[in-house]
C-alpha cells in the first residue's frame, strides 16, 4: 500500500539558504506524526511545501503514490489534504456558521443553484452546525467570524477542517494562543480523528505534554533537515534530539 503522502527529498532554497534540505519522509494512515523542532527549523515551511503553498527547488511530493509536486494548493485541498489556516482565510464578515456552511458546499461540489432547493439548503447549514457543535462553536453561530476571540478563531479553523472531510489533516500548533480552558476542545477533536484509522494526520507542536499524548511518532527537523525520525520514547531519548529541541546538553536530564 502506497504512503498517504510522502516527500522524497524535499528541498526549498530561499537565497543560498535551504529551509528545508533534502527531507524524505512518508506518511500513512492511521498514523498521527508530529513535527518538532526549534524555532526556525523549517516546520511551518515543510507543511508549506506539502499544502501546495510553496514550490520545491528540488524533490517531489507523492499523495497515495501520485506526483502532486506541481498541483495547486486547491487541487491539493480537493484530493484531500486538508490544513487549518488562520482566520484571514476566512470571510470576516460572514458568520461562523456561514463560513462553515460554504466549506460544506465546496466539499460537496455544488454551485450556487444549491441556494434555490430548500432543503439542500437546510441540509448544509444542518452539517455545518454538526461541525460546530463538535468545536463547541454552536453558541456563537451567527456572530460574524471576525467578532471571535483568539482561542474560538482557532476552533472556527478546525471546524472549517473537518467540514472539508480530508484524508490527511494538517495542524500547525493548533493550540497556539488559547487558553489551558480552550485548548482541550482541540485536542479531544484531534484525539476523535485519530480514531479514524483511514486518516492521516501531521502536527507540527512544540508543547511536550501535546506530543507526549498525541504522537505515534515523532519526526524531528533542524535547520531544515530531517535528523531524528520514529517513535516518541526512541526519538526523544537520543542525545541529538535533547540538545538541540529539549535544550538539554548531551549527558545532561531531560527539560521539562
Amino acid at each position: 500500500m502506497h504512503p498517504s503522502i510522502e516527500t522524497r527529498n524535499l528541498t526549498i532554497r530561499f537565497g543560498g539558504h535551504a529551509a528545508v534540505a533534502n527531507v524524505s519522509c512518508a506518511f500513512r494512515p492511521g498514523e498521527l506524526t508530529v513535527i518538532v523542532g526549534p524555532n526556525g527549523a523549517g516546520k511551518t515551511t515543510f507543511f508549506n511545501l506539502v499544502s501546495g503553498q510553496l514550490r520545491p527547488s528540488e524533490g517531489t511530493i507523492l499523495k497515495a503514490g501520485r506526483d502532486i509536486t506541481a498541483t495547486s494548493p486547491s487541487a491539493r485541498a480537493k484530493s484531500g489534504i486538508g490544513r487549518a489556516f488562520q482566520l484571514t482565510n476566512l470571510f470576516p464578515k460572514l458568520s461562523v456558521l456561514e463560513n462553515t456552511r460554504l466549506a460544506v458546499q465546496a466539499r460537496r461540489g455544488v454551485g450556487p443553484r444549491i441556494f434555490s432547493r430548500a432543503a439542500a439548503w437546510s441540509d448544509l447549514g444542518e452539517r455545518a452546525m454538526e461541525h460546530l457543535r463538535a468545536t463547541r462553536l454552536d453558541k456563537v453561530a451567527l456572530l460574524p467570524a471576525a467578532a471571535l476571540p483568539h482561542g474560538d478563531q482557532r476552533k472556527l479553523e478546525v471546524a472549517l477542517l473537518l467540514a472539508m472531510e480530508p484524508d490527511i489533516f494538517m495542524f500547525d500548533e493548533p493550540t497556539a494562543g488559547m487558553s489551558v480552558h480552550e485548548a482541550p476542545v482541540i485536542l479531544e477533536l484531534i484525539e476523535t480523528i485519530k480514531q479514524d484509522k483511514s486518516k492521516t494526520i501531521l502536527l507540527v507542536e512544540h508543547k511536550m505534554d501535546v506530543v507526549r499524548a498525541l504522537a505515534d511518532r515523532i519526526a524531528v527537523l533542524h535547520n531544515g533537515a530531517l535528523v531524528a525520525d520514529g517513535n516518541p520514547e526512541t526519538v526523544m531519548a537520543m542525545p541529538i534530539v535533547r540538545e538541540i529541541y529539549l535544550g538539554t546538553p548531551v549527558g545532561g536530564e531531560e527539560a521539562a
